[in-house]
């Protein structure tokens, strides 16, 4: 049985993000033949439709990261009620130019953890319009607002919560059978 890669999108740039550790966390519930690839979204020029027929090379490989992909994971941040810049930026250069989208067709996760009581609610509903848009069959069921507190998931991944674990186990659950459906494993 082949590898199913997932391009694995963090939407902070801060150092000791907390959806960065999320990411971690989703990663070491994840089965063995599931590998992720923390695509890089932070040296990217702001996407310009000028450079649509001559990509920059951060830009081209961003690309080439998601084509490679069997799947992708967004795991977003929410700032000023919907997503960070630097994820739209990302989503715009590799759906773009016009008719070279490189998201279409693959089956995506959405997720995210704040501070905050809602968690992430209002950026995941923008990001999946979005990726509507984009034809990226997106993961309805089970929806991911974590709230972030001490201890709940250390810097490797690690969950303090048992609940919380059986949670998270429960999304990768389904969002490993979902991906196998739509790419008809």
């Amino acid at each position: 049985m082949s590898k199913t890669q997932v391009a694995l999108f963090v939407g902070s740039l801060r150092k000791d993000s907390f959806n960065r550790k999320l990411a971690r966390a989703i990663e070491k519930l994840a089965p063995a033949d599931y590998g992720f690839t923390h695509v890089r979204i932070d040296d990217l020029p702001l996407y310009n439709q000028d450079f649509d027929d001559d990509y920059p090379a951060e830009a081209a490989r961003l690309k080439k990261d998601v084509e490679a992909a069997g799947a992708l994971l967004f795991v977003t941040p929410e700032y000023n009620r919907s997503l960070p810049g630097v994820l739209k930026n990302a989503i715009d250069i590799a759906s773009r130019p016009w008719g070279k989208n490189s998201f279409a067709g693959k089956p995506a996760g959405v997720l995210g953890i704040s501070i905050g009581t809602i968690g992430t609610a209002l950026a995941q509903q923008h990001l999946r319009n979005i990726l509507a848009y984009l034809d990226v069959p997106t993961l309805g069921q089970p929806e991911v607002f974590v709230q972030m507190k001490d201890g709940l998931i250390d810097d490797n991944g690690n969950i303090g919560d048992d609940g919380t674990r059986k949670f998270l186990q429960g999304f990768v659950d389904k969002y490993v059978a979902w991906v196998g459906k739509q790419r008809g494993a």
